[in-house]
């Protein structure tokens, strides 16, 4: 693989914000409210998954009947008011870690399975939309993650190839869309920890955004 990195590709929900804890909670508050017992373990294994594989999966958990459109979108109601009251958490580490790309002419994108409209709103929230170079979101591509499609994408609108990206992720599903596309791929763990599955992928894990710095300094 390609040890020269021009380029940085980040997931959003949960590595550049701190929404994947509003996730976990609202999933479980829209299931409820319509008399199902989402638990945490349910939660984790749809994270980053397209909505072609998390449909099924949510459906093998709770049932053919279980109706995944209307508690969808009870979730993204709850979360859009939480985040109209309290507003939006960065990670610990991004604007850092951003500011040290930038210096060094290291192209930045964000792949992530959000919708754009709401990816958009949420960047523009966070005011960090200039020093993007691309976005590329869920229903932007055929098939999300954990296929590579939006991984490869990411790096054709940078114009890089994927072994010249590192790529950032903090779910399983993230990862295995990241890895299999070829990048490099560094975990920055949120809710839960790499597991045995997900290490031999990992080029880098770390605590925060901002302790990756020494993965870029050996590889640019």
């Amino acid at each position: 693989m390609n040890k020269i990195i021009k380029g940085a590709v980040f997931d959003m929900d949960g590595l550049m914000i701190d929404t994947e804890k509003l996730y976990l909670k609202y999933w479980k508050q829209a299931a409820a409210d319509f008399g199902y017992a989402m638990e945490d373990k349910h939660v984790f294994a749809i994270r980053s998954l397209a909505r072609k594989f998390s449909v099924p999966m949510l459906k093998g958990f709770f049932g053919e009947d279980f109706p995944t459109e209307e508690v969808r979108a009870r979730r993204t109601e709850l979360i859009s008011a939480h985040i109209a009251e309290h507003g939006i958490d960065l990670k610990k580490g991004l604007l850092d870690l951003i500011k040290y790309l930038k210096k060094r002419d290291i192209r930045i994108a964000v792949a992530t399975a959000t919708p754009r409209e709401r990816t958009m709103t949420y960047l523009n929230k966070i005011n960090i939309l200039d020093r993007i170079d691309a976005v590329v979101c869920g229903d932007m591509v055929t098939t999300g993650k954990p296929d590579p499609e939006i991984y490869l994408t990411a790096a054709k609108a940078l114009d890089l190839q994927p072994c010249q990206c590192a790529a950032f992720e903090d779910s399983p599903n993230g990862i295995k869309s990241a890895y299999s596309a070829g990048c490099h791929a560094i975990m920055i763990p949120d809710l839960t920890p790499p597991d045995d599955e997900i290490l031999p992928m990992l080029s880098g894990v770390y605590k925060s955004l901002d302790e990756a710095v020494s993965f870029f300094e050996r590889r640019i």
